[in-house]
């Protein structure tokens, strides 16, 4: 091999090289996992779900950090980065289905109040949010039901609040799914929501839905999302 052709083959590995690095420090390759400290720390979403329901003991606090966007790719905190609930660190783990997160299961009985989440990046810049979590109850409705208007009646809300409804056909599978207003703790399943059934077992869902964008985040933000649910399984009969 000439000299010319050898200084021109390193020049093309070189570039490739050059290439390869650039697009590992740039993000570039957004679909996959990547390492915390490659990126700008700015540009770290936060994404936070704290879930209940009730008959579970516990409740679940997990806690993703993605690059870019809620749709960007999962990031594996490093060294000085960490995340704490209540002044405990959470340690990593991961699963091919939701990437790296990082979670917390605590007692249902033992969580109800408020929370603080404290994130420290890779440059140990602090980001702090806090939360309340607040179990909701249902003051207990008859086993079997008639074709009139149910009022079910909520503890755990404030005077006016949002909870998602779901009444389904346990045998068909067709049902309603809304939002509706909760006022004074009571909601209506009404004679004529209950028109669209026919006599037999229905199953009740009522989740408590709480999403809000994070306080204290990155440029990007980040989303928290609370959610606590009930449910029941009830007889319509004419």
């Amino acid at each position: 091999m000439n000299q010319a052709s050898y200084m021109s083959r390193s020049f093309t590995l070189i570039l490739l090289a050059s290439i390869i690095v650039l697009t590992s420090c740039t993000g570039r390759n957004d679909a996959l996992p990547r390492s915390i400290k490659e990126i700008n720390q700015g540009d770290i979403y936060f994404d936070y779900k704290i879930t209940g329901e009730e008959g579970n003991k516990d409740v679940i606090v997990m806690l993703q950090y993605l690059y870019g966007s809620e749709n960007g790719s999962n990031l594996k905190l490093e060294k000085p980065g960490k995340v704490e609930v209540d002044g405990e660190e959470l340690k990593g783990d991961s699963s091919k289905i939701t990437g790296a997160f990082y979670e917390q299961i605590k007692p249902l009985e033992e969580f109800t109040g408020p929370h603080i989440i404290l994130f420290t990046d890779c440059n140990k810049m602090e980001y702090k949010d806090s939360f309340i979590f607040q179990p909701i109850t249902l003051i207990e409705i008859p086993g079997t039901i008639r074709r009139k208007d149910l009022m079910l009646e909520l503890e755990g809300l404030n005077p006016e609040e949002y909870i998602r409804l779901l009444l389904t056909d346990t045998s068909s599978g067709d049902g309603i799914n809304r939002v509706d207003t909760v006022s004074n703790g009571q909601v209506t399943i009404t004679k004529k929501d209950l028109s669209g059934f026919v006599n037999g077992p229905l199953h009740l869902e009522l989740i408590k839905e709480d999403e809000r964008p994070v306080k204290n985040g990155t440029k990007t933000g980040g989303k928290f999302s609370i959610s606590y649910g009930l449910k029941r399984d009830i007889i319509l009969e004419d």
